[in-house]
C-alpha cells in the first residue's frame, strides 16, 4: 500500500492540466478544515468548492471495484472504512458551507474538467456582486 500514490495520480493531473488550460486557478492537496490527515485533491478556496478524484478500488466504485480474495475480511473492513471516511468528509465539508464534488478515476478527464468549469461559471454567475452587498450611505 505504501507504493500506491495518494496524490498527483494520473487522472488528477490530467484534470488539473485541463482546468489550468481553461484559466481556472486552484490549490491542490489542501487539508480538510477541522479534520486532521484528510486532504482535498483540488480546491477552489474562495468559492468553497472541493473536488475529490476517487480511485475505483480504494473508494468502492460500483462499476470497477474488485474484492481481493487473499485476506478478504481485512480488505473488506479496510475498504468499508475508506468509504465511510469519504461520507464523513463530504458531510463535514457540506455542513461548513462547501460544495463537494466527487469523480471516479475512470471518468474522462475532459468530461470531469468540463463539469467543474461549468460549475465554476455557474457559481460565479450566482455570486452576489460587491455593489449588491454594500448599502449606499445616505447623506443627511
Amino acid at each position: 500500500m505504501s507504493r500506491q500514490s495518494s496524490r498527483d495520480t494520473a487522472p488528477e493531473v490530467a484534470v488539473r492540466r485541463l482546468l489550468h488550460a481553461e484559466g481556472l486557478r486552484y490549490r491542490v492537496n489542501v487539508l480538510v478544515p477541522g479534520m486532521p490527515r484528510r486532504t482535498i485533491d483540488i480546491v477552489f478556496p474562495k468559492a468553497k468548492i472541493a473536488i475529490f478524484m476517487d480511485g475505483c478500488f480504494w473508494h468502492g466504485c460500483p462499476e470497477h471495484a474488485t474484492q481481493p480474495k487473499s485476506n478478504a475480511e481485512w480488505w473488506r473492513a479496510k475498504l468499508d472504512k475508506n468509504m465511510a471516511r469519504d461520507v464523513e468528509t463530504t458531510e463535514h465539508l457540506r455542513a461548513a458551507g462547501w460544495s463537494v464534488h466527487r469523480f471516479w478515476e475512470h471518468e474522462s478527464a475532459q468530461d470531469v474538467a468540463h463539469r467543474i468549469a461549468t460549475g465554476m461559471a455557474k457559481s460565479r454567475a450566482t455570486a452576489p456582486h460587491s455593489d449588491e452587498i454594500r448599502q449606499p450611505r445616505r447623506s443627511g
